[in-house]
């Protein structure tokens, strides 16, 4: 479900402000520099606000904005436009936000393609609320994130994707090769605000940050002109959805973890592995009660007990090699859904050279094989090189379309008489020819010249 945020996952890192680079926000005065530099004495501070809009923090709240780029919300601001805003208009803001009468912008919905011809829908706030948010983030993540369990992989700063598919694969290894496959239904539109406002003011006790964050779950969401009222649910799209997705569902976890149970947790996706179905169906009659007490509904649909070498998670697969050895590979549903981008980039109607072709694979295969290089498959890998290279070749055909052309330059790039003619004789058959003769003549350090990227 979470694979594409997964993929793009970034650390969290903090990065330092600096002076004098035009991204200090205007109105933050130097007296508050100091305190976004000391770490929280611990859950109970109760200044956490005034460490929100500290300078230095708010800085490096809207580097990680500018950085994230995103688009503009409801009020119509971009990036470059909000910066021009907040010269006149923050000290204003920082106001509200100390005097607890700030009230976030309603958020822009948006709908974005899934797998299978649904749509995720999303909730995107204005750039000043992505930025408090940000803000936000940056104090509460160093107090709340240790507190997690850690079976817990999904948006925390030094865990990713790979690190929870690579401790699956351990489980799978020492014999608990049958898998609990939990998944939440519309997980985070389903967050009753209550419930979580409860969790969360068990781990703070700031009362201004808390009602801000009450105020930004309850911020309505704007479609066609008219803000409808939220009463639950973490729209995805805001900076502090995924550390509030995590607060709620830690106590599922530490309970998972009271009980002995071998889990693995990314966001919503929750994996729990045992030896037998048996203890599978007990286990999903147990998480069934939890999440019923959080408010959440299991996915009949897309939740199962069975075995590992049948599912996926976060985009990967098992399989036994020789010995006994469990491995990785890409999931069929990922190979599926890259093979459909491929297709959609190297269709023979697009009109663009192959040069252009490239330049728009660059961009898409190493972030792809950057995620997968997990994967211990590579015969997979060098399939999809030669299926692509295939396509590419189909491609120049097409374009040079008549068979006096085709002769012409494949004579050019150094084939035979006989080598060019026999193609040029079957100029309509692209895919035919692309296969034989044509990857004969245009081989792979030809592709290596013009920047295609390789997978294996």
């Amino acid at each position: 479900m979470l694979l594409d945020h997964a993929m793009h996952q970034k650390s969290g890192k903090p990065e330092r402000a600096e002076r004098g680079q035009g991204e200090a926000l205007p109105g933050i005065g130097r007296d508050e520099a100091g305190l976004a530099q000391h770490e929280p004495e611990g859950l109970g501070r109760t200044d956490l606000l005034t460490q929100v809009v500290a300078r230095a923090n708010m800085v490096r709240a809207w580097k990680r904005v500018k950085t994230n780029r995103g688009s503009a919300g409801v009020d119509g601001l971009t990036i470059e436009a909000t910066i021009e805003y907040l010269k006149t208009e923050w000290p204003r803001i920082r106001e509200e936000l100390q005097t607890g009468t700030y009230r976030p912008q309603p958020l822009r919905r948006v709908q974005i393609p899934k797998s299978g011809g649904n749509k995720r829908e999303l909730g995107i706030p204005t750039v000043i609320d992505r930025l408090i948010q940000q803000a936000l983030l940056q104090v509460l993540q160093p107090l709340i994130d240790p507190t997690f369990s850690k079976s817990s992989y999904g948006f925390r700063p030094g865990r990713r994707a790979h690190d929870a598919v690579l401790q699956a694969q351990h489980y799978v290894q020492e014999g608990y090769r049958i898998v609990v496959d939990v998944d939440l239904e519309q997980f985070f539109d389903r967050v009753n605000h209550d419930v979580l406002m409860d969790r969360l003011a068990k781990r703070i006790d700031d009362k201004a940050v808390l009602r801000l964050i009450r105020r930004y779950l309850e911020a309505g969401i704007m479609v066609h002109g008219v803000v409808t009222e939220r009463y639950e649910g973490t729209p995805q799209g805001g900076p502090l959805s995924p550390l509030l997705a995590n607060v709620l569902l830690d106590e599922v976890d530490r309970e998972m973890e009271r009980r002995g149970h071998r889990f693995v947790r990314y966001a919503d996706d929750n994996n729990v592995y045992v030896r037998s179905r048996k203890a599978g169906e007990r286990v999903l009659l147990g998480l069934r009660k939890l999440y019923d007490r959080l408010h959440l509904k299991v996915n009949e649909a897309k939740t199962a007990v069975a075995s590992v070498y049948g599912r996926k998670f976060l985009g990967y697969r098992f399989w036994v090699a020789p010995g006994g050895e469990i491995k990785r590979a890409v999931a069929a549903k990922a190979i599926q859904t890259f093979r459909q981008r491929v297709r959609h980039m190297t269709r023979r109607s697009s009109g663009r050279s192959l040069n252009e072709v490239s330049e728009e694979l660059r961009k898409y295969l190493p972030g792809w094989k950057a995620y997968f290089h997990l994967a211990q498959t590579p015969k997979k890998f060098r399939e999809l090189d030669e299926w692509l290279r295939h396509r590419l070749r189909a491609l120049q055909l097409k374009h040079w379309r008549r068979g006096t052309t085709m002769y012409r330059e494949l004579r050019k790039m150094g084939a035979s008489e006989v080598q060019a003619a026999k193609v040029a004789a079957n100029a309509r058959r692209w895919w035919h020819n692309s296969r034989l003769e044509m990857n004969r003549l245009m081989l792979i350090s030809y592709f290596d010249s013009i920047g295609v990227p390789r997978l294996s």
